[in-house]
């Protein structure tokens, strides 16, 4: 098992090599991984995606990201794959999940990448008798502002 996402909350089977691995026919969420240091137990995040059918998917290699993969790693038998079936979750669950991750781990081989930050138009000015002032930071990294 790895632990994924932010404060490392989603429990993925896995790392497994890609090369060798059988996808289960469950929807899932999958996360592609290598080791910057083939010589450590530390992977780096390459393409996260979700599926309705992990069976279904063009893996290991007939996806249209597999080159960047294998690229990334340094060859096809140091890619890795890791999922994670969310509990009672739909489609827009798994969505969810993987624009999460994506925007935590900007992996390179992903074209759609999403910013975790806060916009002011997003939030706007409002007042109601169940909100106070924001007490987060707009950017993940840095510490909470005081009230």
């Amino acid at each position: 098992m790895i632990r994924l996402g932010s404060l490392a909350g989603y429990p993925f089977e896995g790392p497994r090599v890609l090369g060798g691995w059988t996808p289960p026919a469950r929807p899932a969420v999958f996360a592609i991984l290598y080791k910057p240091d083939p010589a450590a137990e530390r992977y780096a995040v390459a393409y996260v995606g979700h599926s309705d059918d992990l069976s279904t998917e063009p893996l290991p290699f007939a996806h249209p990201a597999a080159d960047c993969w294998i690229k990334r790693a340094g060859g096809k038998w140091r890619v890795y794959v890791c999922w994670y079936e969310v509990p009672g979750g739909l489609r827009s669950h798994r969505e969810q999940v993987a624009r999460e991750l994506i925007a935590a781990y900007r992996p390179s081989c992903n074209e759609q990448q999403y910013d975790q930050t806060w916009k002011d138009e997003w939030i706007q000015d409002y007042t109601a008798q169940t909100t106070g002032p924001l007490t987060t930071s707009r950017t993940p990294d840095e510490p909470k502002t005081s009230m």
